[in-house]
């Protein structure tokens, strides 16, 4: 997906939207006919819905605004909005809520999916309405089925008992021509106007000045993390923030999740499979206060949000800012691990062809990766086509994750894309890069 969409005939944009939305389906299909009917309706871990609940909310958002705003059909199933409002309800509550039963809810979403193609076979383009402008509204719902695709795959990662999925591994890695790469810094384009998709709090495009610095070339790795965990970095209060050093404690936090040790060999869980810790693969499943320690004890410190987007858009030899950092083109195979076709970050080294022009690598897809900044409105920022997708969200309580996991689909995965979470989030497939201010001999 690209700038081309405003290129596409109605016809071309149609069978567009019908072929992501057929994909995105195909990959809630997998998530939840891969367990058992006990394993859809259970809560798995309180920090994340039943699968059934996403399933059904996924179909609910889908009848809300395709069904009943764009196509203004009468509602489908007018007596559940409130069950599936992500507002109304707590994660942790929503067991006890009286949800529709698996099949009830296969049946509800391919009956609004019916609908929902029909609108789409009808609906005007260029009806001078924004929400439906180059598709907007359906490419919403696409990216919303993709993000809580993701948050299944979460889920699927916390459930205990024998592994469900299935996936090819990721390519090798290779040796690394550098362990860091100077950013000359300077002016750049941040944020888009023109993407047609991208959400409100990616807009606008403005100018954003950037001072030199240094960035790590690929994802802290697990090899170099464990050397944090062996030198006793969770037991020193030196490299913790004060809200990270009382996190550590309460949560008795002293490897990574799903990290243990057994008979004398680190061992991780990933997906039901319990196998020795890869220590070439990108960290995972660390929270923003560890991935802040890790970067302190290491002489370093985590990018802005600023600092991130220019090493994965500017192009120093023709100023211009890229919409990827290979190019213009929608990512493939070949530039990052996204879209779960591993069910794992690729080693690090593996993804040269999605390297940046200034030679920082594997910023899209493997795993999210904190910055050190808060959630704020861009200058310009106007709430589109809801207050609840962002701006109630604005402010110090969340930090921005970028970048996209293996498990972030490419309609997503924009260099653009702002992710957000509470600090002491380990569920999600994040980690970080670490960045530095330059030494004086760097700048000569």
């Amino acid at each position: 997906m690209n700038h081309q969409l405003s290129d596409l005939s109605p016809e071309q944009l149609r069978a567009f939207v019908a072929g992501q939305l057929e994909r995105s389906r195909a990959r809630t299909v997998q998530l939840t006919d891969a367990v058992d009917t006990d394993d859809l309706v259970r809560q798995h871990s309180r920090l994340m819905s039943p699968l059934v609940w996403d399933y059904a909310h996924i179909g609910n958002q889908e009848e809300l605004w395709l069904v009943r705003d764009v196509g203004g059909r009468e509602p489908v199933r007018q007596d559940i909005d409130e069950l599936y409002d992500a507002f109304m309800h707590a994660r942790a509550d929503r067991p006890s809520l009286p949800l529709l039963s698996p099949t009830e809810t296969k049946s509800y979403v391919v009956e609004v999916r019916d609908k929902v193609m029909d609108v789409l076979d009808h609906v005007k383009f260029d009806g001078g309405r924004e929400l439906v402008d180059h598709g907007f509204a359906f490419g919403m719902i696409v990216q919303h089925e993709q993000q809580h695709d993701e948050t299944m795959l979460a889920t699927h990662q916390l459930r205990t008992g024998s592994p469900v999925l299935d996936a090819p591994a990721p390519p090798a890695g290779r040796r690394l021509p550098a362990a860091e790469v100077f950013v000359p810094g300077g002016v750049f384009e941040m944020g888009t106007s023109i993407e047609p998709w991208a959400l409100d709090n990616e807009r606008p495009a403005h100018a954003v000045h950037v001072a030199p610095y240094v960035i790590d070339t690929v994802p802290v790795s697990n090899g170099d993390y464990l050397k944090f965990v062996l030198g006793g970095g969770y037991q020193d209060e030196r490299w913790w923030s004060e809200a990270g050093w009382a996190h550590v404690q309460k949560a008795s936090l002293v490897a990574p999740r799903f990290w243990e040790v057994a008979d004398g060999n680190w061992m991780r869980t990933r997906f039901g499979h319990r196998e020795p810790l890869p220590l070439d693969e990108p960290v995972l499943h660390v929270c923003f206060y560890e991935a802040e320690a890790y970067a302190k004890w290491a002489g370093k410190r985590l990018p802005t949000e600023e600092e991130w987007e220019f090493a994965a858009r500017f192009d120093p030899a023709t100023g211009r800012t890229r919409r990827f950092p290979w190019g213009d083109e929608t990512p493939g195979p070949q530039h990052a691990n996204l879209g779960q076709r591993h069910l794992r970050p690729a080693p690090v080294g593996a993804y040269p062809a999605g390297a940046s022009p200034l030679g920082v690598e594997q910023l899209i897809g493997d795993c999210w990766e904190w910055t050190s900044s808060d959630f704020t409105p861009y200058p310009g920022f106007r709430a589109f086509p809801y207050d609840e997708y962002s701006l109630v969200f604005f402010g110090p309580d969340y930090k921005i994750l970028r970048g996209g996991s293996f498990g972030t689909d490419e309609v997503v995965a924009r260099s653009t894309f702002r992710n957000w979470d509470y600090p002491v989030r380990r569920q999600i497939f994040a980690g970080f890069r670490c960045a530095r201010d330059p030494k004086p001999s760097e700048l000569h």
